[in-house]
């Protein structure tokens, strides 16, 4: 890696880089020279001398503290959102005005306003579950590093599990947020319904026709609420519980925070060996190919392969409904809409409603929401892992850039910075969204009573949903695949291979062909080169060129 010229008041009178914080070694150089004129005199490079002395580990890393305030706000947020949701659950429970089971009606008639608040809904539940979800993530990072279990710098927060029963990142408490996760989504569902409010009579003995009107439930909203908390609760206590050394998403920080602490040691001698050659030893030939995260990491290859059999599974259902409905797939795709209408096929199960077991037929629509929200939202919660791959794998190949790798970063920049980050972020609550349009409640009252519900599965939806999930997961799929060209070796997050591949610390870093030794060549990040005259300083900056970095004395002066 390649280190920046320091300033003037970092040389030192002997010409060398001392008590810098960006420094592993330091170079002392002493030609002799029997007096030093205002002439300039050329120097024999060849009788240049070394002396290297290491020092332990790098002594800075970003703990990002940012990252963290913007965590805490996105929980506090997680937090009153929720008691508002409950709040609001309560007042509909208590109004006078409610129809039966706790459902109020809105002063809306159109079914576009119904799938806005949907809409508006699923945004807010993704905001709060990313907020909590990063500070679980980060804490479960921290308590893996602690135990010394920590290999990649990304981990599916809700699989990795820390050691201890009651630990906040433990399997209990994963278990947990998972069953969490997939209410919040499914409650932004239910809390919504169209109702077709029929009045027999309006007092003169004539019938009255049927009007649509949009409802929201008093359960849904207080179960949203409730699960939104606990999310927040458990984020909070794995704070409490772990150490956490930085707040940072970048593999850098990581990887130095615990160089730093010697939790992870350097091991040299593996300047060209990748994540993908764990169990290889030795000095190794440059690659002009690198391995794919496909390749490199098998977790990844669970990801996608999950992705392609949720579409399928979806397909597979809209195939299903389209057969209930007793139409066929020609008749079906000629009645194609985005959202559902009157002419849209259908397939509906009405569940009585009796007020006295109103509680009972909420449990029945949550399993029969969840029993489909469950695998999508798994599902996108198991991509995170590839778009958090394919972004570390990004920040470290930089380093063969002109500007090089830089260890801190700004924390948004580096999620919106991330072209399938930002895809992933914008997919899961118009995903969860799309789902509302393919399965959603409607229910029926009579003389302002509701007596009944209706479970709608719309098949043209469906596939919808299927088109959808089709592209996430090619997309997920062909950057998964992909190797990377050029010799730098691939590390995929991985932090014991950053540890070796990274032989120099510094804010900003360059890595490439390092020096010439026997009997095998050094790649790595270049040291600049400091020379002593008799007080003065002489500095030699190195510098790349193109393709795998070659470095080249290139200009020297005379201070």
């Amino acid at each position: 890696m390649q280190t920046p010229v320091p300033s003037f008041h970092q040389w030192s009178d002997g010409g060398s880089y001392t008590n810098s914080l960006f420094s592993r070694q330091t170079i002392h150089v002493t030609p002799s020279f029997d007096s030093i004129n205002l002439k300039y005199e050329p120097i024999d490079v060849e009788a240049i001398t070394w002396k290297r002395e290491p020092i332990t580990s790098p002594e800075f890393y970003d703990r990002s503290l940012i990252s963290r305030r913007v965590a805490l706000l996105g929980v506090f947020v997680t937090i009153v959102f929720g008691a508002a949701c409950i709040f609001g659950g309560i007042k509909i429970f208590l109004a006078k005005n409610a129809i039966s089971a706790g459902v109020i009606v809105l002063s809306f008639e159109h079914q576009w306003q119904r799938e806005g608040i949907s809409l508006g809904l699923n945004l807010l539940v993704a905001v709060c579950t990313e907020a909590t979800g990063f500070v679980h993530n980060i804490t479960l990072r921290a308590a893996l590093a602690s135990e010394r279990r920590l290999r990649f710098n990304t981990n599916l927060r809700l699989i990795s599990a820390a050691r201890g029963f009651f630990n906040p990142n433990g399997t209990v408490c994963n278990i947990v947020m998972a069953f969490l996760l997939i209410i919040s989504y499914s409650s932004s569902i239910l809390a919504t319904l169209a109702v077709n409010m029929d009045s027999s009579s309006d007092g003169t003995g004539d019938a009255t026709p049927s009007n649509l009107m949009i409802c929201v439930g008093d359960v849904p909203l207080i179960v949203l609420g409730t699960s939104l908390l606990l999310q927040a609760i458990i984020a909070i206590t794995g704070m409490w519980s772990a150490d956490v050394l930085t707040w940072s998403s970048s593999p850098f920080d990581i990887t130095a925070a615990l160089v730093h602490n010697v939790w992870v040691e350097h091991v040299p001698g593996r300047c060209m060996r990748g994540v993908d050659a764990q169990k290889e030893d030795g000095p190794a030939q440059p690659r002009r190919r690198q391995p794919s995260a496909w390749t490199a990491r098998p977790s990844v290859r669970k990801v996608v392969v999950l992705l392609w059999v949720l579409v399928f599974a979806c397909f597979g259902w809209g195939l299903v409904v389209v057969h209930l409905t007793g139409g066929n797939m020609s008749h079906a795709i000629s009645s194609w809409s985005f959202f559902p209408d009157s002419q849209s096929y259908v397939k509906a199960y009405n569940i009585p409603l009796h007020s006295v077991l109103a509680w009972f037929y909420w449990v029945l629509y949550y399993l029969n929401t969840a029993l489909v929200q469950g695998p999508l939202t798994l599902a996108l919660h198991c991509s995170e892992l590839i778009t958090n791959v394919i972004r570390d794998e990004n920040v470290w190949r930089r380093a063969t850039r002109k500007s090089g790798a830089r260890i801190s970063t700004n924390p948004l920049v580096v999620v919106f910075g991330s072209p399938l980050n930002v895809a992933l972020l914008c997919a899961k609550p118009l995903l969860h969204w799309m789902l509302g349009l393919a399965m959603s409640l409607a229910g029926t009252a009579t003389s302002n009573y509701l007596t009944a519900v209706a479970v709608s599965m719309f098949p043209i939806q469906i596939f919808n949903l299927t088109g959808a999930l089709f592209l996430i997961a090619s997309t997920f799929t062909v950057v998964s695949i992909v190797g990377r060209s050029g010799p730098q070796p691939a590390a995929y997050g991985h932090i014991q291979t950053l540890a070796n591949l990274i032989d120099k610390w510094s804010p900003v870093m360059w890595w490439g062909h390092k020096s010439r030794g026997l009997p095998y060549y050094h790649a790595g990040e270049y040291a600049t080169i400091y020379f002593s005259l008799s007080g003065c300083s002489l500095v030699s900056h190195l510098h790349s060129l193109g393709g795998m970095h070659y470095w080249v004395l290139k200009s020297m002066a005379i201070c």
